[in-house]
């Protein structure tokens, strides 16, 4: 059986809505969001779904997350706490920042931060905290809101695989400062490539506003390039189709839910295998679907796992990424600025303690990342295609038990 797939027609739900917005785009000739109405449209709409006074699109999730640190505005050398389970685009924009990315641990389970992870991490140099809800399942944001609040720091909120996700029946992406999604081909929603900000807060909306538009303050009296940003605009073609993508999100995200519980059911009695970890007062909303296999009971562990499944055409991903955050060449050898070392080295770090990366702090994110099986998910899934990865499951786990 051929399964849907999230990187063409197959498995992304695009049709004629989203033709019929572009055509109209294409009829007005204006192409670029600061003279047309397709980008603010959808802006107003995103903001509203999430009950929020302020959204401004962006060029990715990544430009997503570089705005809001932007808007938090760290000094050279300061830290912001983060997770070592993500993708690179996710922390790249630390360092931009000239921040310096420190790693918590994960809870080897859900995969995500936790306030008791983060706590020991808080330094007189940290800036702020960026929590990512990691395949759609929330973190636990109370204790973690908590913390930072007695910190008096800021909590960003990495949504991106997380739309319409909630903690506690609070939307997550609204629970901290400011909330990041992206639209990346294979997220809940998709402008190929694309993102978002949201906030509550004016100070942090007032920056990222100017941010995503290097800075120059349409429409002030004497307006000015008025800090260091770059050009993060949304086209209005993306905007099209992000108008279309959100009157079917509700859609989406129900149907990923209640495909990715069938499957829950039918393996929850499988040895060796487990399905996700569902966070306390969260709702998962399955961007993709996690296994975790217990290498003491399958021969092999997830890279035997993993190829049996591939060989009966279910895409995989053994590990989910190869290797913590923290073991990439970029953060471990500080390949940064030319040679420089900056932000890791330099005379604003003088009086701080050298940055080091040891994996012996890091033991939930090698038990996740060496357990972990992440199956594709989409809303294309029907009950035969559920049924017959549950079937292969259940075979592979019979053929590599120990």
């Amino acid at each position: 059986m051929q399964l849907p797939n999230d990187g063409d027609h197959t498995g992304r739900n695009l049709g004629i809505e989203e033709l019929e917005i572009l055509k109209k785009v294409i009829a007005s000739g204006t192409l670029n969001c600061t003279k047309g109405t397709m980008v603010k449209e959808f802006e107003s709409f995103f903001g509203k779904k999430y009950n929020v006074p302020f959204c401004r699109t962006t060029t990715s999730g990544t430009a997503s997350i570089h705005t809001a640190i932007a808007a938090i505005n760290p000094d050279p050398g300061d830290e912001i706490i983060t997770t070592p389970i993500t993708d690179m685009g996710a922390l790249t924009p630390i360092i931009y920042q000239t921040a310096i990315p420190v790693f918590a641990d994960v809870d080897p389970l859900t995969y995500n931060v936790t306030a008791e992870t983060i706590a020991p991490k808080i330094s007189r140099r940290t800036k702020a905290i960026i929590v990512t809800h990691l395949f759609g399942n929330p973190c636990e944001m109370d204790p973690i809101m908590d913390l930072a609040k007695a910190h008096n720091l800021p909590v960003i909120e990495d949504a991106c695989q997380a739309f319409l996700s909630e903690y506690n029946g609070q939307l997550v992406g609204t629970i901290g400062d400011i909330g990041c999604f992206s639209f990346q081909q294979g997220k809940h929603m998709t402008t190929g490539e694309g993102g978002a900000v949201i906030s509550s807060g004016d100070a942090h909306a007032q920056r990222m506003r100017l941010f995503i538009d290097k800075a120059w303050g349409y429409g002030d009296p004497h307006p000015d390039h008025y800090f260091l940003a770059l050009n993060y605009r949304m086209t209005e073609l993306q905007g099209a189709v992000a108008l279309a993508q959100l009157e079917k999100l509700e859609g989406v995200v129900e149907r990923r839910i209640q495909s990715a519980q069938k499957l829950t059911k039918f393996i929850v009695n499988v040895p060796g295998v487990s399905s996700p970890a569902l966070t306390p007062e969260g709702k998962h909303v399955y961007w993709k679907y996690p296994l975790r296999i217990d290498d003491k009971v399958i021969g092999g562990g997830v890279d035997a796992f993993a190829a049996e499944l591939k060989e009966n055409g279910i895409y995989c991903a053994p590990r989910y990424i190869q290797k913590p955050a923290f073991m990439c060449q970029v953060i471990k050898d500080k390949k940064t600025f030319g040679a420089s070392g900056f932000p890791f080295e330099s005379e604003y770090r003088k009086d701080d303690p050298p940055v080091f990366y040891d994996e012996k702090d890091f033991p939930g994110t090698l038990n996740a990342l060496s357990h972990v099986v992440v199956l594709p998910w989409n809303e294309f899934y029907t009950d035969e295609h559920v049924q017959f990865i549950a079937k292969n499951i259940v075979a592979i786990s019979k053929t590599l038990r120990k």
